[in-house]
């Protein structure tokens, strides 16, 4: 497992972007956990780290064309994308 930041240098409410054993992975706090998700949108490449966080719903937006990702599983709940994209263990 690889440390890429402190839990207080994460917003609750945003994404940062971070690479990890060379892949891109949006980190997000809502609240007292964090979730990692691959930063690219499964419809684009566009980085997921740019979006909206729904803390609510535990979603990402992707800012291109507005699909929405679980931050949990990684399964778009809206159109365009259709293909989930990976989660990590975060802690």
């Amino acid at each position: 497992m690889s440390t890429v930041c402190k839990f207080e240098d994460l917003t609750s409410g945003q994404a940062q972007k971070f690479q990890v054993d060379g892949v891109s992975v949006a980190v997000v706090r809502v609240e007292d956990t964090v979730y990692a998700i691959a930063d690219t949108c499964s419809h684009a490449n566009v980085s997921l780290s740019e979006g909206m966080v729904w803390c609510d719903s535990l979603q990402i937006e992707c800012i291109k064309h507005g699909s929405a990702f679980s931050l949990v599983t990684g399964v778009p709940d809206t159109l365009p994308a259709t293909q989930p994209v990976e989660v990590f263990k975060a802690e």
